[in-house]
């Protein structure tokens, strides 16, 4: 019984885990106001879109999009950028 209970704890634990909460676009991102009109038509399935912008805080920031397989594009990633002079 208490394996059977460690076992449901450690699978509940590793589902959290892997669990990723989407990302809402922000003013400036190229998915703010839904999809865009154009289709990458060329682009392979998978392949990754950076975006850089202006986050709700006025910083540079960079987005990272994935092209999905009805060619629509999925924000991934958010990620302030930080200018070295």
């Amino acid at each position: 019984m208490r394996n059977a209970i460690l076992t449901v704890a450690l699978a509940a634990g590793l589902a959290a885990c892997t669990a990723m909460p989407e990302l809402a676009p922000i003013p400036g991102s190229i998915t703010y106001n839904g999809q865009p009109a154009t289709k990458l038509a060329k682009a392979p399935v998978g392949s990754v879109v950076r975006h850089r912008l202006n986050d709700e805080y006025g910083q540079p920031s960079e987005e990272t999009y994935v092209i999905q397989p009805d060619r629509s594009l999925r924000l991934v990633r958010r990620d302030r950028v930080f200018d070295d002079l």
